[in-house]
């Protein structure tokens, strides 16, 4: 996977709210608003957590307070029955479609799909048996790093290249649902970009624009955002999108990679033709051949249809070599 411009995967997650019809609509809205790919996530409870009603599994704030952590997942989860079908919808859409594994089993039930490449979540970063497992399938790896601190990002990256990924990403994530703009640092997805010479992107929980606009400017080409088909029902339907806001969002990154992909300095077409209203030097007095031209007789004005200023000053005491009828712009023949 090597991107030169922005490629959106739109993430599906637990906005399918327990209905396989909604995911197969997720899924159709992603590919109709022009999303590059969409994104599952493949886990179920008992692989990810543990059945327990004590105070270590319960969410105390967020926007899954009161949730244990047992009842979340059973409620989130992307059912493994469901992943065949949502594969061939998606295949049939002509739009890419891959998951996230939480635990080994899922690598390998994904792996019976064809999964084309992978992702690790922000919270499985320290999840090195994982990560092994997926790189050693040797293929594309995306890895959001949330929470984590560079000597954690660089370990997971090392182990996933050492056991066989093949391209490995790194999406500069904050992990705050939704992310308020003081949450981030933006230039550390220049400073990922530098630091493991890799593809770069930008998991985005934000409910802002500005935030993806500006990780285009540095440098992030890959863009997870979750959408939804309802902003009011769903676990995470409230920093995701909805229907044309997909399309927008995708758009948005084009616009702003479109400002930013030639790397040579040059001007447009379009700006070129109003070159007109610079200044240039005209006659403002008839001038007879073999005249002096002075500053009595030519001057600096808009537009630009006659010789460029830096020939003003060369110009003066020299003799006309044709007849220059007022307001008309000199050339090189003149003199």
């Amino acid at each position: 996977m090597n991107f030169k411009s922005p490629f959106f995967v739109a993430e599906i997650s637990a906005n399918h709210n327990g209905k396989i019809q909604n995911a197969k609509k997720l899924i159709y809205n992603a590919k109709k608003y022009g999303a590059d790919a969409v994104k599952l996530q493949t886990y179920s409870p008992e692989t990810i957590t543990l059945k327990s009603r004590n105070k270590y599994f319960k969410i105390n704030k967020g926007p899954w307070k009161n949730y244990y952590l047992w009842d979340l997942y059973q409620e989130g989860h992307t059912p493994f029955s469901w992943h065949k079908e949502l594969f061939e919808y998606a295949k049939k859409l002509k739009i890419k479609i891959f998951s996230t594994p939480f635990d080994e089993t899922a690598v390998d039930f994904l792996e019976s799909l064809n999964c084309p490449y992978y992702k690790v979540a922000s919270f499985e970063i320290t999840h090195l048996p994982l990560i092994k497992k997926i790189a050693s399938k040797k293929k594309d790896m995306i890895i959001s790093t949330g929470l984590a601190n560079l000597k954690e990002i660089k370990t997971a990256y090392d182990t996933a290249k050492r056991y066989g990924a093949k391209n490995v990403t790194l999406l500069y994530c904050v992990s705050n649902y939704p992310s308020n703009i003081e949450d981030f640092n933006l230039m550390n997805i220049n400073l990922l970009k530098k630091k493991f010479n890799c593809n770069v992107g930008l998991s985005d929980h934000s409910l802002d624009n500005s935030i993806s606009s500006t990780a285009v400017v540095l440098g992030a080409r890959v863009f997870e955002k979750h959408i939804a088909l309802n902003k009011k029902k769903g676990l995470d339907s409230q920093f995701s999108l909805v229907g044309k806001e997909i399309y927008e969002y995708k758009q948005n990154l084009l616009k702003i990679y479109e400002l930013i992909k030639n790397k040579n300095f040059f001007r447009s077409k379009k700006e070129l033709e109003n070159i007109k209203f610079r200044r240039s030097i005209f006659s403002f007095k008839d001038i007879k051949k073999g005249e002096k031209f002075s500053h009595e007789n030519i001057k600096v004005v808009r537009p630009s249809d006659g010789l460029d200023p830096k020939f003003y000053e060369k110009l003066i005491g020299k003799k006309s070599k044709f007849s220059i009828k007022k307001n008309y712009p000199l050339k090189t023949k003149h003199f």
